[in-house]
């Protein structure tokens, strides 16, 4: 029951010619050695000349703006979008090249987790996705856990710490047709694996912000492992221990312990219901993409997930 407690707490130029040509008339000056009067050119060899507007200039010889490029234009922005995107791809690089070691934060360090948060901030100042509750086909389908800060998740990734037992993964679902949401918890022992989960329904009350209010627990009924291996040796509290003095014994129990979880893997899960006032919660997403969900919960914890599937699942 302690699971699903922690479980629950879980963005133109143009040239104008004139009307008429004006013919310009041109006088010379008085020659010195003739008499002073006017001599008229001929007109056959009278000037004419084509008057042409500058090119930033109106018919009424106002300056004009010059034309913008719009292909230059388009190319910048187009450039701009590009170093963002990769600006971006970096950084969740190296978000998620951080969580390595931390066992989903359960062992991070405190410059470690510094780090996380400068990572974070970072991108959530470029989240692509300003309003993620008005893009609900983003937030649709199955998002893995990689690391949180929410302490109220400490005790259960600290089970994955005991001998033989493995928290396989940590997931959330989210339908957005139906405004459903499943947190999940995956184990794994020696002979079966197992989960405990909770369903919630959400609902939108702001651009990033959604309320979360929790239904019904389940605990999934084990699920027999086809090839059992049993490791030579455990660590248990810093010690070695060998098992292979043991395997003669551990290989009997095993024989009937898988008959006895066989048996319980034909049964139905166990539900249970958590319909009360404390079974709420809120959760603020401040960063969404294709590949990545930050989201931040009660008391400023935070969760960073990734859409499974993704590459950055491997990293």
């Amino acid at each position: 029951m302690s699971t699903i407690h922690q479980l629950i707490h879980f963005p133109c130029v143009t040239a104008s010619r004139s009307r008429s040509t004006p013919q310009i008339t041109s006088r010379l000056a008085i020659v010195p050695t003739l008499s002073a009067r006017k001599i008229q050119v001929p007109a056959r060899v009278r000037s004419a000349f084509v008057v042409r507007a500058s090119d930033y200039e109106d018919e009424w010889g106002q300056e004009k703006v010059p034309p913008v490029d719009g292909g230059a234009v388009a190319v910048a922005e187009a450039d701009e979008e590009t170093k963002e995107a990769a600006e971006i791809t970096s950084l969740k690089k190296a978000l998620v090249d951080s969580f390595y070691g931390t066992n989903r934060g359960l062992s991070a360090t405190s410059e470690t987790r510094a780090e996380i948060v400068e990572l974070i901030t970072q991108l959530e100042a470029k989240n692509p996705t300003p309003a993620p509750t008005e893009a609900l086909t983003l937030l649709n389908g199955k998002w893995v856990l990689a690391y949180t800060s929410f302490v109220g998740l400490f005790p259960l990734l600290s089970r994955g710490t005991l001998p033989l037992v493995k928290v396989e993964e940590i997931s959330q679902t989210i339908d957005s047709e139906n405004f459903t949401v499943e947190n999940s918890v995956q184990f794994s022992g020696p002979l079966a694996t197992t989960s405990f989960s909770t369903n919630a329904k959400f609902e939108v009350r702001s651009p990033k912000r959604v309320q979360i209010k929790f239904e019904e627990g389940v605990i999934g009924t084990p699920q027999l492992i086809d090839s059992i291996e049993l490791p030579e040796n455990v660590e248990f509290l810093g010690q070695k221990i060998d098992l292979t003095p043991f395997k003669g014994l551990i290989t009997s129990v095993q024989d009937t312990a898988s008959s006895v979880v066989k048996s319980i893997s034909s049964q139905p899960p166990l539900k249970f219901s958590l319909a009360s006032s404390n079974a709420e919660s809120w959760l603020l997403t401040t960063y969404l993409d294709g590949d990545l969900r930050i989201s931040r919960g009660d008391g400023g914890s935070i969760f960073v997930l990734i859409k499974e599937g993704n590459p950055l699942l491997l990293s």
